[in-house]
């Protein structure tokens, strides 16, 4: 199989097939892709059809045509329509950090730390997003299971393997926080620069609005599966009804008779409802669904508005145009005129003229800040000099 030499030989062939890929992928869940459509599709130049599948992005199977796993993966990821939850992603991502904290703790030079460094942030944001996506993916594979699977067997086994997943995926969350909070504290201790907060910040508030959506997900999957357990009951009952009637004897192996005798609920008790989410891909492209939709919205115009709750004027001192301001270095520039420059890091903030008047402890951790915010753009040399008891390298602009 041949492959593919640059990123833009394989985005040209993408976009030349893209009525191709785009049918296949549509019509992804039916084995049967005939050969004749896509010969169509590719204005009958069946050479187009054989590149693709010499270049692993469609397979031949007979008279039918099939994409491959790999970009059909990839574009299910894209569109976010997956339906297979893979909780290793987040356990690799797991494993790459606390190896990527190893190397960082274990090296001695600065510019090589600082490379660690970028690695730790990258595998925090990777393994946010992998859980996002997980739950997004979760919560859609739930809803479609109990809408669409009309196997009750098979959809209560779907849904005990979702919540199976989901208590996966929760586990993870706690392993995660477990690494930021309490496994390596020297790590987030030492390395805890501008970036690096930030960056932990909005991963554990991924991580957290992951796990309270966990919770929500759990009480759909009992409650669907609540659901299941009521209807199969009944659906039990029935048969065994109907097998007696089948065999006249109904009246003589049951008292039915006695039991409609003595009781007449049917106008006095409400019939048991259960909350039935409507199916959004059934709303999209059913007609009927749509003039369901209309007549639903026609009644609701004919109706009378009620009383609004209208909220209260808005106090005058908070229309003020008065604003505060704050007295701040601006660190870009600081970083502007260094690049112009031919001293060493420290030498110029050290000697830079400021704007208002900053203490020596300020100046170093200006120094510092740039050299963390700013350092793809800087030389980290191996020598170091020491100035009033401060120790620093020699750092120059790119």
């Amino acid at each position: 199989m041949n492959t593919f030499r640059s990123i833009d030989e394989l985005v040209k062939t993408l976009d030349r097939e893209k009525m191709l890929l785009k049918e296949m992928f549509s019509k992804r869940k039916s084995p049967s892709f005939r050969y004749d459509y896509a010969l169509e599709l590719t204005e009958y130049k069946e050479e187009r059809i054989k590149y693709l599948i010499d270049y692993g992005i469609i397979r031949d199977s007979g008279n039918f045509l099939e994409m491959e796993d790999i970009y059909l993966k990839f574009f299910e990821e894209v569109l976010q329509v997956n339906e297979d939850i893979n909780v290793s992603f987040v356990q690799e991502h797991l494993n790459r950090l606390n190896d990527h904290i190893e190397y960082y703790l274990k090296e001695n030079n600065e510019q090589r730390k600082y490379a660690y460094q970028r690695e730790v942030k990258r595998s925090l944001k990777n393994i946010a997003l992998a859980t996002v996506r997980n739950v997004m993916d979760l919560k859609r594979n739930v809803d479609n299971t109990y809408k669409n699977e009309p196997n009750y067997q098979i959809k209560l086994a779907k849904l005990k393997k979702l919540d199976e997943k989901r208590r996966n995926i929760a586990l993870l969350i706690t392993k995660s926080e477990d690494v930021i909070d309490h496994q390596q504290p020297t790590f987030f201790r030492v390395a805890m620069d501008v970036q690096m907060r930030n960056v932990v910040s909005d991963v554990k508030l991924q991580l957290n609005d992951s796990f309270h959506n966990l919770i929500e997900i759990e009480k759909e999957i009992i409650h669907y599966l609540n659901l299941i357990a009521y209807q199969n009951r009944i659906f039990e009952k029935v048969r065994k009804l109907k097998y007696l009637r089948d065999q006249f004897l109904l009246e003589a192996n049951t008292d039915i008779k006695r039991m409609l005798a003595e009781r007449n609920p049917v106008w006095m008790e409400p019939s048991a409802s259960y909350r039935i989410k409507l199916s959004i891909d059934n709303l999209r492209n059913s007609t009927d669904a749509t003039e369901l939709i209309r007549k639903v919205m026609a009644r609701r115009k004919d109706k009378t508005k009620g009383p609004q709750n209208v909220a209260e004027a808005i106090p005058p001192e908070y229309l003020s145009e008065a604003g505060e301001l704050f007295d701040a270095i601006n660190l870009q520039e600081v970083f502007n005129a260094f690049s112009a420059s031919g001293t060493h890091l420290f030498r110029f903030v050290m000697s830079y003229s400021y704007p208002k008047q900053v203490s020596e402890g300020e100046k170093v951790l200006f120094f510092c800040q740039i050299a963390s915010q700013y350092a793809d753009s800087l030389d980290f040399t191996d020598r170091y000099e020491s100035t009033a008891d401060v120790e620093y390298p020699l750092i120059y602009a790119k």
